[in-house]
This record gives C-alpha cells, sequence and structure tokens, in this order.
C-alpha cells in the first residue's frame, strides 16, 4: 500500500502571503493558513518520500507523520518548491546522504549555487539525476515517473511526477505554462486522452488562478498557468471513466478557497475538486 497526503494545496507564496494587504490575506485564522504544495509519500515498507522542498517543512512534517525519510524529489527550480532544501543541512535536521531525486538542469543548479553546492559537498543529499519518462523504483509497490512539461525555464526545466502504485497512478502537476503547449509536447489532442495515455486515477493539476482577472492588469504571458475556468471549458462535465480531478496550487487570490464561492460551486458542480489540505490518497 501507498499512501500519499497533500501536505499543502497553495501557491509558491502560500496563504496568507507575505505583504498581501487585499481582503482575501485578511483576517485569517490558523485554520486558513494552508502551505504550498507538496507531496509526502510512504510505501508499504514505512519509508517516507517527500515531492517538492517548502520553507514550511516543520509544520508539513507534522501533517504528514512519516517516521522516515528516504527521499527528495524537486519538480523544478521556482522559489516556494525549493526554498526549504537548506533545512536539510547541518543547521537544522542535519540529514545525511538523503537522495535527492532531480533532473541534469536541476543539478546543474545545485552544483552552481553555493550553499545547495556546499550541501552536496557535505553529503547531505545522494544525487539521483533522472530522465524524462525514466522509470524509478523505490519499492516493490511505489514507482516514480518523471514527465518534462513546457513551464518557465529560467533556472531550470520542469517535470510533472507520475507516480504509481499498486492499484492506482497519481499525476502530480503543479505548474505549467498552457494546456496547449503541455499537450503539444506529448503529442495528445486534449486533456482526457493525454490523462488516459499516462493511465492516470487521480490528477493534482494547476489550478493557480481562477480566471485572468487576478492578474492585476498582468498578462497570461507574465505569470504563465493555465486559469481553472479555462481547463474546466476543456473538460466540461466528469464522465464515468474520467479520473479524479483536483486542482492546487491556488493563489491567495485564487476564489477557490471559499466554499461557498460561485467558482467553487463552478468546479464541483462539473464533477471535479479542490485539494484539501492534509488530504490522502491511497495508490
Amino acid at each position: 500500500m501507498v499512501e500519499v497526503t497533500l501536505l499543502g494545496v497553495a501557491q509558491d507564496g502560500a496563504r496568507p502571503q507575505a505583504g498581501c494587504i487585499q481582503p482575501c490575506c485578511a483576517g485569517l485564522t490558523s485554520d486558513d493558513t494552508m502551505f504550498p504544495v507538496s507531496l509526502g509519500i510512504i510505501d508499504d515498507s514505512g519509508a517516507g518520500h517527500l515531492i517538492e522542498a517548502t520553507r514550511y517543512l516543520g509544520e508539513q512534517f507534522r501533517i504528514w507523520g512519516a517516521s522516515s525519510l528516504d527521499s527528495v524529489w524537486l519538480t523544478h527550480a521556482h522559489f516556494g518548491h525549493v526554498d526549504g532544501l537548506g533545512l536539510f543541512g547541518k543547521e537544522t535536521m542535519a540529514s545525511r546522504d538523503l537522495d535527492l531525486h532531480v533532473s541534469d538542469e536541476m543539478f546543474h543548479l545545485m552544483e552552481e549555487t553555493p550553499q545547495w553546492a556546499l550541501m552536496l559537498k557535505q553529503g547531505v543529499f545522494q544525487d539521483k539525476v533522472f530522465q524524462n519518462g525514466e522509470r524509478i523504483t523505490k519499492n516493490e509497490d511505489l514507482s516514480i515517473i518523471p514527465i518534462v512539461i513546457p513551464h518557465r525555464d529560467e533556472l531550470s526545466d520542469m517535470h510533472a511526477f507520475l507516480i504509481c502504485g499498486a492499484n492506482k497512478r497519481l499525476l502530480f502537476l503543479p505548474d505549467h505554462d498552457s494546456w496547449q503547449q503541455t499537450l503539444d509536447c506529448h503529442h495528445q489532442p486534449d486533456i482526457r486522452s493525454w490523462l488516459r495515455h499516462l493511465q492516470v486515477d487521480i490528477a493534482l493539476l494547476d489550478g493557480t488562478f481562477w480566471s485572468e482577472e487576478e492578474l492585476g492588469g498582468r498578462s497570461q504571458q507574465d505569470v504563465p498557468h493555465p486559469p481553472v475556468k479555462q481547463t474546466l471549458q476543456l473538460l466540461g462535465e466528469r464522465k464515468t471513466d474520467d479520473p479524479e480531478i483536483i486542482f492546487i496550487h491556488l493563489n491567495h487570490t485564487n476564489p477557490l478557497y471559499d466554499e461557498s464561492s460561485p467558482a467553487y460551486e463552478e468546479v464541483t458542480s462539473n464533477g471535479w475538486k479542490v485539494g484539501v489540505q492534509g488530504q490522502t490518497f491511497i495508490l
């Protein structure tokens, strides 16, 4: 049995977001606090595998409750996905020989970044550079496949992860630029065809913005993420043989945080879901 826990549902800046004085961040309680996206996986041997390293590791480990950590996986180099890497060093967790699964571009960036390079030299991590489409087996019932995804590559490339258990497959796709680019990259005509090709049962998809109205005058080219509203237009209502689709990586402005909002109603009335921090999936 493989258990996957959603350790955060927010975009890189979390919720509330630093510096935000808008109503969406005002008066939030501790229950309203949402951490950047991350997944905690426990395989059938009890070993833990962490996807993304956020600065909220302490709080996310409490949600997760894993007794050991075997590996860390990174999708790409953007702020909220990697800014907790330093916590594995001797100043905090003092980890040793922790398997670090990254792309070749991400590993090269680590070698060129003094703090991360020092951690590699000190043996905090064992580098496990992956290739696109490579099936990496961590346990008899757990394997993970990195899938290259078009997304802003100022620092590194981007990979989604297809997490394969004994009975189900979960796709973790927190960021991408657009559906057209992603589908063209994988030579697929539409979202359903791509998910069917990957044999996905559960898809955690980029839900950063509900609509372009949240961009504050910026264009989608400046902040490239497919709005949830657009994804719903492409999907329509859920069909009997569709995978479970759950939107994650929500910006602090996203109305999907409000279960009474018309946006939330539109997602759920079509048969799809919004991620809940701490929810688990059995694969």
